[in-house]
């Protein structure tokens, strides 16, 4: 099997190995620290294997020996990168908010990506490339979409809607969204002229409160951004790279696929199929601080592979009407969404197959 790009060094395996009850390999170039769980063995992946956990394995039974597992150096980078990214207020709390992100991504995964009957992927991909395009509009922050993303994959799973009302479905997540998220909000009557008053006030403001009720008020999600953003800065990656990689997450949001996987998988995939679209010219400091990042990567080799097939189809067949496409096609975002690159589906997946 070809390998995802991560690194294929085993210098940092030494630190791992001090840890008592603690065994370290590489499986396909990527590194892992399995953690010895006596109460069972994890459950297996959709692909049908056990995924090699890093760090910790599902459920984080690996956790309690984080600290002393990773290096001093990983830790220093991880603060610094969250501090750069205005992620924290205060640093002496950084490496707690970090665990604190990996503890909470795992409940932000579905145990599946089926849609109900009545909502079809291709609706799916319409629905939220309207809210793409809608938060564009309203200028919102970037965590804003994910977040109202996330809970329109929720609330179709707890909630009954009628076709009719999936558009509002959509407009009332990113309502909720943008209240939790942003400083700004637009008035209830803005956001109805934006679905050219096929709804009222009043149809907005009481689909508001189901939601709420069916998600029980939880609104908490650690997005695929910020593990992506993380990743990105303690590897050193070009500013190029970041955008084609933010593309490329972007892209995730429209396929219904990717609900099942955890946002570190989605971040790290992304992150690896923009170095791979874009190969840049390896340097050894590049290369030092992305086999450091892939230490802290979470998954199997089978399912980055799956990840990173399914962004790379996205990318081939991504329309030029595509608000993602459209967003990501600008001087700002250095026009990554038109890299040649990516419209060769097979020059793509044959980096892998």
């Amino acid at each position: 099997m070809a390998r995802t790009g991560f690194c294929d060094s085993k210098p940092l395996l030494d630190l791992h190995m001090k840890e008592r009850g603690l065994s370290a390999q590489t499986t396909e170039g990527v590194i892992v620290g399995f953690h010895e769980d006596r109460t069972g063995s994890a459950g297996a992946d959709e692909c049908g294997e056990t995924p090699p956990a890093l760090l910790y394995t599902q459920g984080l039974q690996g956790l309690p020996s984080l600290q002393t597992l990773v290096p001093s150096l990983l830790r220093h980078e991880i603060e610094t990168a969250l501090e750069k990214l205005d992620l924290i207020w205060d640093r002496t709390y950084a490496w707690d908010m970090f665990l604190d992100m990996m503890r909470t991504q795992t409940q932000d995964s579905l145990s599946n990506a089926d849609l109900p009957h009545y909502f079809t992927n291709v609706a799916r991909v319409i629905l939220v490339d309207w809210i793409i395009q809608v938060h564009e509009l309203m200028q919102f922050h970037e965590e804003t979409l994910y977040l109202a993303i996330h809970l329109l994959n929720r609330s179709l799973r707890l909630l009954k809607v009628s076709t009719a009302n999936l558009q509002l479905l959509g407009m009332v997540c990113l309502f909720i969204a943008a209240k939790k998220e942003e400083s700004l909000l637009p008035e209830v009557s803005g956001l109805c002229s934006l679905m050219d008053h096929a709804y009222t006030k009043h149809q907005l403001l009481r689909m508001e409160r189901k939601v709420l009720c069916a998600l029980k008020f939880d609104l908490a999600h650690c997005p695929a951004l910020h593990f992506l953003l993380i990743f990105a800065s303690v590897a050193r990656c070009s500013t190029t790279v970041v955008w084609m990689a933010r593309y490329l997450l972007e892209l995730s949001l429209l396929e219904g696929q990717c609900v099942a996987f955890l946002p570190v998988q989605l971040a790290g995939a992304a992150l690896c199929l923009a170095r791979r679209v874009l190969q840049e010219s390896p340097t050894p400091e590049g290369e030092a601080a992305w086999c450091l990042v892939s230490s802290i990567h979470v998954g199997s080799e089978t399912v980055l592979l799956r990840i990173m097939q399914i962004l790379a189809s996205a990318a081939a067949e991504a329309h030029e009407t595509c608000a993602t496409f459209i967003k990501f096609s600008s001087s700002e975002t250095m026009h990554v969404s038109r890299h040649p690159g990516l419209k060769n589906t097979a020059g793509l997946l044959g980096v892998w197959a």
